[in-house]
């Protein structure tokens, strides 16, 4: 414990954003970073409690009391090693991830809690400065073959893992470039793509193989508008030339909305919105894809999450004329809510740097139909609702009287994932699917076909990054004891 009395006489200290009259203009980051000394000051928050419950609630098992301390002490090197050890992408995670250990950090129980995400990056950044992360290869093969069906950040993670145990790794991905949700669906303002590249140059270097545009199956692999020229790969081929399979192909089948008027022009899925943005930021829209811009439109986003703020500001950035975001679920409350009591997770306000950008925020608002003229869509009819809980489930009772109108000529929806793609890979290797549509698991990774295995999203349903990272780490260390 670098100071036994930091906790008592410094303050939490976040890093804070850009200005936003600067940053509505670009899509470059919006988190700024605080200098060293102020950041190792963060670190001598960390009280090294007895029991650390940030590491309980971590998906990766992240051992923060550890690189706090060598932190708070200057030893960059130090922190980075003790935090390798756990996540292998913490230049991901340092990013987008939502923080559970913040809410179950032990001073946080009566104080604010520890800056351990914003710690977490400015470590990984530091080592890069500092030239540690280089590429290690193993000293030798092991001799076995393991084929990865998807490079979001499950794949990677296990491609990371078992490349390191001596396996021979081959990634395939249907998409043009490498990180799935990472690349094509967060944008650039939150996960600049040059720290994706970065580490896919580093696993390359290290001897993974990446094999891009090659689809197994015809799934729908990509968020937006796919080339023509992905090459298809044979399923048995796969089963046949590798010792084992794992499929890492996230839950990609977006949530729905069954009103009248769906089909109208202009109502869009958020993930291809988003899609669409970051390839066009890439260079990679191609010839004959039809923008989705929300420059001079209204433009309305259904979805109160993580998903729903990112349209938000990717439509300020792209000059929508109004942007309104509306939530079914009532508005959370700002602070702890006592039946969510500390170390667990609670469900407050979330107010993200888009939110801040500009628009306007409605809760308890129902859509009812979507209206339109001439094939296109310029309004929603929505309604409000009141909720209570009936036998221990919410139950959702319309308000009489209370429809209104909200005029939008582009409606962004933004209400998650149901399930895996069922057709594609799933169907080409003949899996069984759970009751919620995702690929049937037995004992651990295992699914109906011996030969294959599944990981992430597509076997537990649309998660954070953070626990398809672990996901992906966990099925490498059950595929190295079991091969």
């Amino acid at each position: 414990m670098g100071d036994p009395k930091g906790f008592l006489k410094i303050k939490r200290q976040v890093s804070g954003y850009r200005p936003v009259e600067e940053r509505i203009n670009d899509y470059s980051e919006v988190e700024i970073r605080l200098p060293d000394d102020e950041r190792r000051a963060q670190a001598a928050r960390c009280m090294d409690c007895g029991v650390p419950f940030c590491h309980w609630a971590c998906p990766v098992s992240n051992v923060m009391p550890e690189w706090q301390d060598r932190l708070y002490r200057g030893d960059w090197a130090g922190a980075w090693a003790v935090l390798e050890d756990c996540n292998p992408f913490p230049e991901f995670t340092g990013r987008v991830c939502p923080a559970l250990c913040e809410a179950s950090c032990v001073l946080g129980a009566t104080d604010e809690p520890v800056t351990i995400r914003q710690n977490e990056l400015a470590v990984i950044e530091k080592a890069f400065e500092m030239g540690l992360v280089i590429p290690r290869p193993p000293r030798k093969r092991n001799g076995k073959k393991v084929a990865i069906v998807g490079a979001g950040p499950s794949g990677l993670s296990a491609a990371y893992f078992l490349n390191r145990g001596g396996f021979s790794v081959t990634l395939y991905e249907g998409d043009r470039k490498l990180g799935g949700y990472l690349r094509y669906g967060i944008p650039d303002f939150k996960l600049d793509k040059s720290f994706i590249d970065r580490r896919v140059d580093l696993l390359r270097a290290e001897g993974v193989e990446f094999r891009t545009n090659a689809r197994v199956g015809s799934a729908r692999y990509g968020f937006g508008t796919l080339g023509s020229e992905a090459e298809l790969i044979d399923p048995k081929e796969l089963e046949a030339s590798y010792d084992l399979v794992l499929l890492t192909i996230g839950a990609r089948e977006p949530r729905d909305m069954k009103a009248p008027g769906r089909e109208l022009a202009g109502v869009v899925q958020a993930l291809d919105y988003l899609s669409l943005q970051n390839r066009t930021l890439a260079g990679e829209a191609g010839e004959g894809v039809d923008p989705i811009t929300a420059f001079g439109k209204r433009v309305l986003v259904i979805g109160g999450g993580d998903t729903g703020a990112d349209c938000v500001g990717t439509a300020n950035r792209q000059g929508a004329m109004r942007v309104t975001q509306i939530e079914v679920l009532s508005r959370p409350p700002e602070h702890r809510p006592p039946e969510e009591p500390w170390p667990l997770w609670p469900k407050v306000l979330k107010t993200s740097s888009s939110h801040l950008e500009g628009g306007e925020r409605l809760w308890s608002v129902n859509t009812k139909a979507f209206i339109g003229r001439g094939g296109k869509v310029e309004a929603v009819q929505a309604g409000k609702v009141d909720w209570s809980v009936v036998n221990g489930r919410p139950v959702m009772t319309e308000v009489p009287g209370s429809d209104f109108e909200i005029g939008a000529d582009l409606v962004l929806l933004a209400m998650g994932f149901t399930h895996v793609v069922q057709d594609g890979a799933v169907a080409a290797f003949g899996l069984e699917t759970d009751e919620r549509g995702n690929i049937r698991t037995r004992g651990s990774f295992h699914t109906s076909n011996p030969k294959v295995w599944a990981a992430g999203d597509s076997r537990s349903g649309a998660s954070l990054v953070v626990r398809a990272i672990a996901d992906g780490r966990a099925a490498a260390e059950a595929i190295i004891k079991t091969l």
